[in-house]
């Protein structure tokens, strides 16, 4: 069969089911993934997309020719998967497609102990393996078993995170779009105090009340109307697979994650004095300026969770935050966990005695617009030309250039997917990030028309900017 390979990604497998990914092809990933690893066992997890229970039986027949046990987890959260990989030092996969929308269907991969399978380190063999298909049943096919309780052992898992007790009963809007976390949630928070308004808890892969993707704003209208209804402390939205999570303070503003990294940074810098926290290049400065303040020290990595697992692995570093969502913990298998990271912030904002505005806003030392998009046909030349403008600035070139001028700096970087190039910048100043951010702009959106910059004079805020999508 003719395999439309646009579905093997960087980090994991996806694609539209069945017509890019199907029963046929993951049957073929199971017995690749077995092969390349030479495992023994495989643990599978899944979601509850329409086709995930289809696919997670056609990985299980090809993984069992391959000679290999599969131990099936059941419907969990891809956190859990990482948590169960580590717990029981075996590899895993979980087949989900995260927050795309329902039509799709992927599956991530990581070796034991949740270590990161990536291009780089298996996913190239595993898709020539899947597109030779030149397997050989194994002599005596492996078996199968049901591993159950895996979410409860997840829960506890996350509790040694925190000190229970000193969560106070918070007000807590919490969205899960019906995906996966909907499931994890009501085992978490049933030994917490908080008064719990739950959004879309109960699993359905036609996602009938938004898409499960909460960078998104319109997804989350619906959370931050109770927020406010409701006169709420605080709101959270996971991703389809539970993995990634977002924060909302008692206005319904969306929190920045790099602030959130900043706040969790220092919690756990409390805990491990003199730590190592791991940021990516378009991460706010606060972060790194914060753990260096604390006397941690501050590492630099390429986003993407292979490279930020493996310098956690290889420095010792205690935490890392991105922009997207994701936080890393060292004492978490070094895995992300949106569950994790939200246990954190609940039991910071009841010690701090504040509202989660007021918290945050200790940590936002500079103004920070957010992640602009502009269309562009000629990505590489404007790059070129910001260059040339700015080239004793440069600090990275690498996840796009990265240009510090000292009050503020920025970073532009192409899109791996779409004709877009994406714009990060702050200051220490506000009218600097609003005049810097107009510039920047301009320079990049020079030759498109259609795309205007609009600024409030003379405050700034990024939300003004049109965005291309």
């Amino acid at each position: 069969m003719q395999i439309d390979q646009s579905i093997f990604k960087a980090y994991d497998f996806r694609g539209i089911y069945p017509t890019q990914l199907n029963e046929e092809i993951m049957e073929r990933i199971g017995r690749a993934f077995v092969e390349f690893l030479d495992a023994k066992e495989v643990l599978v997890g899944w979601d509850m997309r329409l086709s995930s229970e289809a696919l997670k039986n056609a990985f299980t027949i090809g993984a069992t020719k391959q000679g290999a046990k599969v131990i099936q987890l059941g419907m969990v959260t891809t956190d859990a998967l990482y948590f169960a990989s580590g717990k029981y030092n075996l590899p895993g996969v979980m087949i989900t497609a995260s927050h795309n929308p329902k039509d799709y269907n992927g599956v991530k991969f990581c070796r034991a102990m949740a270590a990161p399978v990536s291009q780089d380190t298996g996913l190239l063999d595993i898709k020539e393996k899947v597109l030779r298909n030149e397997f050989v049943d194994a002599p005596v096919a492996g078996s199968v078993e049901e591993r159950v309780n895996t979410l409860e052992a997840f829960s506890e898992h996350c509790f040694k995170f925190v000190d229970k007790d000193k969560i106070k009963p918070l007000k807590i809007a919490i969205d899960t779009g019906n995906g996966m976390a909907g499931k994890l949630l009501p085992i978490v928070l049933k030994s917490l105090p908080c008064k719990i308004e739950p959004l879309y808890f109960e699993l359905d892969g036609n996602f009938p009340n938004h898409q499960p993707s909460p960078i998104e704003k319109a997804n989350n209208l619906d959370l931050i109307a109770k927020i406010k209804e409701l006169k709420f402390d605080l709101g959270l939205a996971f991703d389809g697979d539970g993995d990634r999570v977002f924060f909302f303070d008692e206005n319904g503003e969306m929190l920045d994650s790099s602030f959130i990294t900043a706040m969790i940074a220092q919690k756990l810098l409390e805990k491990n004095p003199g730590g190592k926290v791991i940021y990516t290049v378009v991460v706010s400065h606060a972060v790194p300026d914060l753990v260096r303040s604390l006397g941690g020290e501050a590492l630099l990595s390429r986003v993407g969770h292979s490279y930020i697992k493996d310098l956690m692995k290889t420095s010792d570093a205690i935490f890392a935050g991105e922009h997207s969502g994701h936080y890393y913990f060292r004492d978490n298998f070094r895995a992300d966990s949106g569950v994790i990271a939200a246990l954190i912030v609940m039991e910071m904002l009841s010690e701090s005695e504040k509202k989660m505005s007021e918290l945050i806003r200790e940590f936002q030392t500079y103004y920070k617009i957010e992640e602009t998009n502009s269309k562009v046909e000629n990505a590489a030349e404007i790059i070129n030309k910001i260059k040339e403008k700015f080239r004793a600035n440069i600090t990275q070139e690498f996840d796009g250039v990265t240009f510090d001028f000292g009050d503020w700096w920025f970073n532009v970087r192409s899109s791996n997917t779409e004709p877009l190039l994406r714009l990060n910048l702050e200051a220490k100043d506000k009218k600097v990030m609003a005049k810097k951010t107009v510039e920047i702009l301009r320079m990049i959106r020079a030759q498109v028309q259609s795309l205007k910059v609009k600024v409030k004079s003379p405050e700034f805020e990024s939300k003004i900017f049109n965005r291309a999508s």
